[in-house]
């Protein structure tokens, strides 16, 4: 991708080509793919057969492709090692591939929206951030797919995606710094041994046209490829979401001690977003509670047809899998990728009332009308990332000392290396727009040149070690613990410099009553922290000695800790999983601003929490009834120490105030009903009670709920019809917020669907 014609050559080759530091990695990577190589070799002979306890070729539906017929899940590889979801002692939610399906959630936001617990940041230059139970996901770098870490603020589809999981509370143990609400997890869709093919054509409002072919071959008794396409064309009245993908993978020693698998995976988008819609407020600036009221229509378009959201994923990755028997595998995994994102949007805002017709200002007592003047304010951003890691986790269970014993332990290494321009807009246009006039075709050439470039390089090396002992038949112990040294350096493009080192670890201990088969009970704690590298990467500005950004840069991380109590049920004869759980958040060393002027780094001197309950339940009532639920309650959530001063209603949250982005209630609810061989419907909702924009504590964002329905009919026993409506209702609410604007949420959306699999 070439986001301009008159950047340089450097920008344009790939960041690793730029960069002497991967072949440092190289060579570990060459250490731990040489163990499992030395495992193969020390396997005795005659062994290498397909292992006596693994079937493979005789099952009516493989393992590889159950997320497509059910939406509960029972086994994940989220906590390093393959376990059963009932011995993990946290809440984890699982969104499968059939659940996606049934409610047409093809974007990665989308299926987010669909989480309990997950509200979003409009940002202030289109750095949308995702928060769970109120703490930053995205920016913190808490997204992952199969297990490794991916890059920050990139588009993301679900056209390659076997399931989505969402491991809830601190998670520094498994996977590194962040992880303070939780991780969200993409499975890829893994080759199988059956040869099928499944293609599905969509069509919908807004200029909506998607085609995607699932195509799985067997090539042996123990080998097999896979290749998922995708292209999208989406003409949103006025905003663009086109895009076009291309995931392959071929594996081979299925079933055998050593297993071989390759993967391919390239993503490419050219958006036209939405960044934003101006709100109202009623009230007067002095209340202490004011109410956000959208009053543009969610479709409407008012910027430029030259904006522009461009991004591109290129990933390779090479994963060997040594079984030493049934119950003792070591699995190594490197990858290599290289990220790509290009931003020039207008931000939407109402005229001065000197610009507006009868110089009135926009507010709640004079609403706009048609002829209300907005202006476009261009917002521009550019950045490059290549990432690096390579992961080895060894996992086996065996007697010991009269208990059980299941043992995970891992080491993980990583680089990063990143080019950004956080504040590119270019100059103001000049170019406004009227409320009665979306999508007026107006547009701007590009005449900024090239992009002065920020660069930011870490690396970072993990160690952890894990136990869940069986101390008896029903109670199980869970010790673990993780170290983490993790450097990082940043240049400005006026010369300013600095790198910091941090040695970090991260405890987790938990315990699991499991009285029978059906029931487990758990209680967890566990520790993570977030660097400040995390957010300096992102900042605006440069990093000049004394500035805000060096004082961040030169900050110790801060820690998080997470308590949790719950039960997980197995009910309806095995049919459907239900979960609880009661959890305390506390981030108990946030960042606060040193009001010595002089101090070379900020006080690690606020703290927040937030208790709540986490609910869901997932699978069939009965052969006909289907059900998929999650709610997240969080009845307390505080600021409980902040230096943040004002002295009017609005500004920063303070000391006391409810942390912005925090919902008392979310949840999210879809059920289906096979009404005879060949219809099935379908009903969802989702809701979200009110929360304040952070940065806004006077602010309120009205509760939302938004419907959506679907009806299918089942031509074949190949062939069948999918219609769905999403926000049945055409709900006008806010979805994202930023202290002064919102992202509607999506108007009503109809789709058709045709699904044939051969």
């Amino acid at each position: 991708m070439k986001p301009y014609s008159n950047l340089d050559a450097a920008h344009h080759l790939p960041v690793s080509l730029n960069t002497p530091r991967l072949p440092t990695l190289l060579p570990l990577g060459a250490m731990l793919m040489a163990t499992s190589m030395v495992a193969w070799a020390q396997t005795p002979a005659g062994t290498e057969a397909t292992l006596s306890t693994v079937t493979v070729t005789e099952q009516t539906e493989p393992a590889e492709i159950q997320s497509k017929s059910t939406f509960r899940a029972t086994e994940s590889r989220i906590g390093k090692g393959q376990q059963a979801l009932r011995d993990m002692p946290q809440n984890v939610t699982v969104m499968t591939e059939r659940l996606l399906d049934d409610r047409n959630l093809d974007d990665f936001k989308d299926v987010l929206r669909h989480t309990a617990g997950i509200s979003f940041l409009a940002g202030e230059t289109g750095e949308e951030d995702v928060r769970l139970r109120g703490f930053s996901l995205g920016q913190a770098g808490d997204i992952y797919r199969d297990g490794l870490r991916e890059a920050q603020l990139i588009s993301r589809d679900t056209f390659a995606t076997d399931r989505m999981e969402v491991l809830k509370g601190s998670a520094s143990m498994l996977f590194g710094k962040g992880s303070t609400g939780g991780v969200i997890n993409q499975v890829t869709k893994q080759p199988f041994l059956m040869n099928r093919t499944e293609a599905e054509v969509t069509v919908g409002n807004g200029g909506h046209t998607r085609a995607q072919v699932d195509l799985n071959r067997r090539l042996s008794s123990s080998s097999a490829f896979r290749i998922n396409a995708m292209v999208q064309d989406a003409d949103l009245w006025g905003a663009k979401n086109d895009r076009q993908g291309l995931a392959g993978s071929w594996r081979t020693g299925m079933g055998e001690r050593n297993e071989w698998q390759v993967d391919l995976y390239h993503l490419t988008s050219q958006e036209r977003p939405i960044n934003n819609h101006p709100w109202l407020l009623t009230g007067a600036t002095t209340d202490s509670r004011r109410s956000l009221v959208a009053v543009l229509p969610a479709r409407n378009y008012y910027g430029l047809a030259s904006d522009y959201l461009n991004t591109e994923q290129t990933v390779a990755t090479l994963t060997h899998t040594h079984r030493f028997s049934r119950t003792e595998e070591l699995r190594t995994t490197l990858r290599h990728g290289e990220y790509e994102r290009d931003l020039w949007l207008s931000a939407i805002v109402w005229a001065p009332a000197g610009q507006q017709p009868g110089g009135t200002a926009v507010s709640i007592t004079h609403p706009p009308t048609a002829n209300t003047r907005l202006n476009r304010n261009p917002k521009g951003r550019f950045g490059q990332s290549t990432i690096t890691q390579l992961q080895s986790d060894y996992s086996n269970q065996f007697q010991a000392g009269g208990w059980r014993h299941h043992l995970t332990a891992g080491v993980d290494l990583a680089l990063e290396d990143a080019k950004r321009n956080n504040n590119f807009p270019g100059v103001q246009s000049g170019l406004f727009t009227t409320v009665g006039t979306p999508n007026d075709g107006a547009s701007r050439a590009d005449t900024r040149g090239s992009p002065a470039l920020n660069t930011f390089d870490s690396s970072s090396v993990g160690l952890y070690v894990q136990d869940v002992v069986a101390i008896t038949d029903t109670l199980k112990l869970v010790g673990g613990l993780r170290f983490d040294r993790f450097k990082a350096s940043y240049r400005d493009t006026l010369g300013n410099a600095d790198r910091l080192t941090e040695n970090l670890w991260s405890p987790r201990l938990g315990a699991l009553y499991q009285p029978n088969e059906s029931s487990s009970y758990y209680v967890s704690l566990g520790e993570s922290y977030n660097t400040s590298a995390d957010t300096y990467q992102f900042a605006l500005g440069n990093f000049a000695t004394g500035g805000t950004n060096a004082r961040l840069g030169n900050t110790p991380p801060e820690k998080s800790r997470n308590l949790e109590f719950g039960g997980k049920w197995d009910l309806f004869s095995d049919r459907l999983s239900l979960n609880a759980a009661i959890f305390h958040s506390q981030k108990y060393n946030e960042r606060n601003t040193d009001p010595d002027t002089a101090a070379t780094m900020m006080l690690l001197s606020g703290k927040r929490s937030a208790t709540g309950m986490e609910l869901s339940a997932a699978g069939r009532i009965n052969s006909r009834w289907e059900v998929f639920y999650n709610h997240t309650w969080i009845p307390h959530a505080r600021i409980d120490r902040s230096n943040v001063a004002g002295t009017g209603a609005g500004g920063a949250q303070r000391q006391g105030d409810r942390p912005g982005l925090t919902p008392e209630h979310s949840f999210s609810a879809w059920t289906t009903y096979q009404l005879d061989g060949q219809w099935r419907v379908g009903l969802g909702v989702n809701y979200r009670s009110e929360q304040n924009p952070e940065g806004a504590r006077n602010v309120v964002a009205p509760a939302f709920t938004v419907w959506d329905g679907m009806v299918e009919y089942t031509v074949d026993d190949q062939t069948t019809v999918r219609f769905n409506v999403s926000n049945l209702t055409d709900k006008l609410y806010a979805d994202s917020l930023y202290r002064g604007f919102y992202t509607p949420g999506a108007p009503r959306r109809v789709m058709l669907s045709l699904k044939t699999v051969f």
